[in-house]
């Protein structure tokens, strides 16, 4: 009782944390004027070949405003729409273009736009047609299990040689923090914050792997406060507690574009280390003595989310994992016609200098699609139909193929952000999860 009592207020003060870190993007309620946009049905899920419209309400004031010039677009998630034109909206669910059918799963997505004042407003639904069917198309190299078991054998050859440098100011009257160091592969270090309790104990472990970008970290003091024993990673191969000058400077010179660094050769590819790193964060909690490793618990979202089940697939001491909406899934949907994941490389925009046979090959070895089919463990997942960042058909290729168990808290109308509810259901399945 005692245990569950620990574990539920460090949860609960974990996913609040995580809930301002992860709005990447907020929720159109923020805004004076709503362009709301809906498909037909409440779920806004169809079979193939049924009937699928969409209607418009623009709002101000909570009300319905009339004679409103907008213009709409209708298709495939990141491809040339194929509908589009003006409306006068003069009514409450003005319908948008013309009802159309889909014969085959995916993901299609309307967009009106108006002007008001000068100010741009815009509103999106996206309807989903069997996403549960959806396959990848990314393909499965023959040597993949190879590759990455004889770059983990080279990698445990090397010793963590953890550093600790106490930072004081960050530390409390019941937890010692840290930022840390261990080694990695090509003579690289991983840097992050870890956050421990002082009172001696076996405690569950979460490893935090971030979002997309450079930056430095905080650390996940106030959960290890109430009986966990945190580490927060970056990926970049240097100290987590620099000045944020140095992050934007970075951002925009040396590691400006650092997702496709590489890209020509699955050994140098940027996030080979990466992967490999995040993995070995596991090995680090799992070598503290501080820590019960049958409880190490994995979660993260965007990029995060790519790190969530790559490094899940990669180390059996990782026991169960949370993920929401992944990057780095299916990187080749644009080469079909289709949306392709987070960074977008082989876009129409990027497919002249980036779909090359070699950065093709190598995407294949990175792409969460085939980390999914690897995942052994529990794992919680939760999103929305109108992400824009990181496209539903994209991580629905990856989520179908993982055999697994997994539960999906959907809540359509997300982007790339989430409300507090997805949080509090994230909570709910940790909390069920660690009394197992």
């Amino acid at each position: 009782m005692k245990k569950s009592i620990i574990l539920t207020a460090v949860l609960c003060a974990y996913i609040c944390i995580a809930s301002q870190f992860y709005a990447f993007a907020q929720s159109r309620h923020n805004q004076p004027i709503q362009v709301l946009v809906t498909p037909n049905k409440a779920d806004w899920t169809y079979a193939p070949g049924e009937k699928i419209k969409f209607t418009t309400t623009i709002i101000k004031n909570h009300l319905p405003m009339q004679n409103v010039d907008a213009t709409y677009s209708i298709g495939l998630e990141k491809m040339a729409p194929t509908q589009k034109g003006s409306i006068k909206v003069n009514k409450q669910n003005y319908e948008v273009g013309n009802a159309f059918s889909v014969d085959t799963p995916a993901f299609i997505r309307c967009e009106v736009k108006v002007k008001v004042d000068g100010i741009e407003y815009r509103g999106i639904a996206t309807a989903a047609i069997a996403p549960d069917k959806i396959k990848p198309t990314q393909t499965l190299p023959e040597d993949f299990d190879q590759f990455w078991k004889s770059e983990l054998e080279k990698a445990n050859k090397i010793p963590l040689e953890i550093t600790y440098t106490l930072l004081p100011e960050r530390s409390t009257a019941k937890v010692d923090v840290y930022h840390i160091s261990y080694k990695n592969i090509d003579n690289s270090r991983m840097h992050g914050i870890l956050a421990k309790p002082k009172k001696a104990g076996k405690y569950p472990a979460i490893l935090q792997v971030p979002g997309a970008g450079i930056r430095p970290y905080n650390g996940l003091i106030d959960q290890a406060e109430q009986g966990f024993v945190t580490l927060q990673v970056g990926i970049h191969g240097i100290a987590v507690t620099n000045d944020a000058s140095l992050y934007t400077d970075l951002s925009t010179g040396a590691l400006k574009g650092y997702p496709t660094m590489n890209l020509d050769n699955k050994d140098t590819y940027y996030y080979k280390r990466v992967y490999i790193g995040c993995s070995r964060g596991v090995d680090v909690l799992a070598s503290l003595d501080e820590v019960d490793s049958s409880n190490i618990i994995l979660w993260g979202g965007s990029q995060g989310g790519t790190l969530s089940i790559t490094t899940t697939a990669l180390n059996k001491k990782v026991k169960g994992l949370a993920a929401i909406y992944p990057a780095m899934c299916d990187l080749t949907g644009y080469l079909h016609n289709r949306a392709g994941g987070w960074p977008h490389m082989f876009n129409s925009s990027n497919a002249v200098t980036m779909a090359t046979k070699q950065k093709i090959e190598t995407s294949a070895y990175y792409d969460v699609v085939n980390f999914a089919r690897k995942i052994t463990v529990p794992g919680f997942y939760t999103w929305g139909y109108n992400d824009e960042t990181c496209p539903p058909t994209s991580y629905y290729a990856a989520y179908n193929q993982i055999k697994a168990p997994k539960e999906l808290y959907l809540v359509q109308e997300t982007g790339h952000w989430t409300y507090p509810e997805q949080q509090t259901k994230l909570f709910d399945w940790i909390k069920e999860f660690v009394k197992k």
